[in-house]
């Protein structure tokens, strides 16, 4: 089933992914919280479809297609990674908590390190891929705003944010998935994006909320997006596409 969708449209096979993925991601949240233990749902669900996901490449042979390889240029000329080794700091800037107890904190974390995997490979393999055989340029784009504009889900997913952060976090999180796809377009790979959006969901669940205000959060928000932005810039107009 999946290979026939697939093979007659891959944006569809795309929208497929990234509608199965929001939907049920979302539900499990929620059915996680009525049960009392936050992704306790969520989590057999990710892996689930991680693992699909991530069968369906490597069978068909897909792996170099989406990126799961190595990079194929020299961290150098990707200025050694260095933006992003920033970006994953930000969740700790104002000091770090324990905000769930032990097993929630172990499921949270799990949970975004799925969420990181499949985002990326939806987003930025999948989508961007079927996209870019028009044009790259509109993938680009395309990709990296329904990226950022997708986590505007979090307004009705019952996880409880409100409507300045979350918009702060869509401006942002456009400017990462910018950044995210420079990388793939110019390294071929992947796993530089899986990695460090993996990361940086992860140590969100070790923010120090206490210390958050809405100027904090503020600030925040646009030194994410400056960073990202000015790192996909420089992607895209210094850095030459690997061979």
């Amino acid at each position: 089933m999946l290979k026939k969708l697939y093979t007659k449209s891959e944006i569809w096979f795309a929208a497929a992914w990234i509608i199965a993925y929001v939907v049920l991601a979302s539900a499990a949240d929620n059915i996680s919280a009525d049960l009392g233990t936050q992704k306790i749902v969520t989590l057999p669900i990710l892996i689930a479809m991680s693992a699909i996901l991530c069968f369906f490449v490597r069978k068909n042979g897909l792996t170099e297609k989406y990126g799961l390889c190595k990079p194929q240029l020299p961290a150098g000329k990707l200025l050694f990674y260095i933006p992003l080794l920033v970006l994953l700091t930000a969740n700790l800037w104002y000091g770090a908590a324990m905000n769930l107890p032990p097993l929630e904190t172990v499921l949270y974390v799990l949970s975004m390190f799925c969420v990181g995997f499949l985002e990326e490979l939806i987003f930025r393999g999948l989508l961007f891929q079927a996209m870019a055989k028009d044009s790259v340029r509109s993938a680009v784009i395309v990709s990296s705003v329904t990226f950022g504009i997708g986590h505007i889900v979090n307004l009705f997913n019952g996880s409880g944010a409100e409507l300045l952060p979350n918009l702060l976090q869509v401006v942002y999180a456009i400017a990462i998935g910018f950044a995210f796809v420079m990388i793939y377009v110019k390294s071929k790979s992947l796993l530089p994006c899986i990695l460090t959006h993996s990361i940086f969901n992860g140590l969100s669940a070790f923010s120090n909320k206490a210390a958050m205000t809405p100027q904090r959060e503020l600030l925040s928000g646009i030194l994410l997006a400056v960073i990202a932005g000015s790192y996909a810039l420089y992607l895209a107009l210094a850095v030459k596409e690997a061979e």
